[in-house]
């Protein structure tokens, strides 16, 4: 039997293995929702392997889990991530029944204690100002190469090595260069600045960018050639189009894009770099692929024109498809347990042929999907990789 290393470099090549790779939790885009974390564990009488679970994105409340559950699931793919640096302290104020909480850019998110799943963003911090050489200047940048942030990797890769031989992902220090510059100047301002003021746009798209590569040139050094892939984000798209036009991608995102994934080629050759963008993103595929993009997740196929058929036909042999194995937003949650397994199955005969394909659901594991349901559908994936 392949190692799972092995299976997940397979993949990566287009090729096929003994089985198609199987990942839940090496990114924080491929993960499980508390809730439906320990909902399972309860459900199953599994509590045992993991007694105590633990939160590792507070943001959108995933959870950890434990390598006895991953062991269990015969999942192949582990992730390193970076912690926060010591200049934030990421407490938390609660008050009128809700959770608040400042990140270290000065973004603010809240959670409702009565029904929140997760923290939504609340506040942006350059969002009274106008965008401009000062406020770029002024503005109190995160320290991309605090010490902090990289001081753990080497452990969390031994612990990894320890427990077999698995693929490892490295994942990045923030969200998207697009989806920051939304946060931090809030989307009206920011979508607004594109078009009305496009040079001071790119000079914080851009800036956002060196903060991304310095992060990057100092963590894949550390590891020395263990990192599989490189995991990159930034969301282009809406349920139904793109967040902005093509033209306006290409002029000015598109480019920072490039020059981030360059860089993390020129520093670790051979690595692969996911890119997570939901949404209706196929206008953009051609223009991914030809920025050096290998994999994309989490392939939203309930999305306008990104049908799976479509996508292997035009796209199989360029890209790794890494999710797309079942819709989080209804199918899951809401659908009978043999309508997820049905549509594993069918999604996997559709993604999986000649490689290129990495098994996970489109998105988080959401907290509102019955445990039963979870059940079927990692009955089916063993059943049907």
């Amino acid at each position: 039997m392949n190692a799972s290393r092995a299976r997940l470099q397979a993949a990566l090549s287009h090729r096929e293995s003994d089985k198609v790779p199987f990942d839940l939790g090496s990114t924080k885009m491929t993960g499980i929702s508390m809730v439906a974390y320990r909902a399972y564990l309860q459900y199953k009488n599994m509590t045992a392997l993991d007694p105590e679970p633990s939160l590792f994105d507070l943001i959108q409340q995933l959870a950890r889990p434990a390598e006895p559950f991953l062991q269990y699931l015969e999942t192949d793919i582990r992730g390193l991530f970076p912690a926060p640096p010591d200049t934030w302290q990421g407490s938390i104020v609660i008050r009128e029944n809700s959770q608040y909480l400042t990140d270290e850019w000065g973004i603010q998110w809240r959670k409702p204690d009565a029904y929140g799943l997760y923290f939504d963003l609340m506040a942006s911090p350059a969002a009274d100002r106008d965008l401009d050489e000062q406020l770029i200047h002024d503005f109190p940048w995160p320290d991309p190469q605090n010490r902090q942030r990289t001081a753990a990797l080497h452990g969390q890769l031994g612990s990894i090595k320890k427990s077999g031989d698995f693929g490892v992902t490295l994942h990045g220090m923030m969200a998207g260069i697009l989806e920051m510059a939304l946060r931090l100047r809030g989307f009206e301002n920011f979508f607004i600045d594109m078009v009305a003021e496009p040079q001071q746009a790119s000079r914080l798209l851009n800036k956002l960018t060196d903060i991304k590569i310095a992060y990057w040139m100092k963590a894949l050094p550390l590891l020395e050639g263990s990192v599989d892939v490189a995991i990159e984000v930034d969301d282009l798209g809406t349920q139904e189009s793109l967040l902005v036009s093509p033209e306006l991608y290409r002029t000015l995102v598109k480019p920072c894009h490039k020059r981030l994934i360059a860089a993390i080629k020129q520093s670790a050759p051979g690595i692969k770099v996911f890119f997570h963008s939901c949404g209706a993103v196929y206008p953009l595929l051609h223009d991914l692929v030809e920025i050096g993009v290998d994999i994309l997740n989490p392939v939203q196929f309930s999305a306008a024109g990104m049908e799976l058929p479509k996508l292997k036909k035009e796209f199989g042999q360029d890209i790794t498809f890494w999710g797309g194995v079942v819709d989080t937003q209804k199918t899951l949650p809401y659908g009978k347990p043999q309508q997820i397994k049905d549509e594993v199955k069918r999604h996997i005969e559709i993604l999986a042929p000649g490689g290129g394909y990495v098994i996970n659901t489109v998105h988080n594991i959401q907290g509102d999907v019955p445990p039963q349901n979870l059940e079927a559908l990692f009955e089916a994936i063993q059943l049907y990789r």
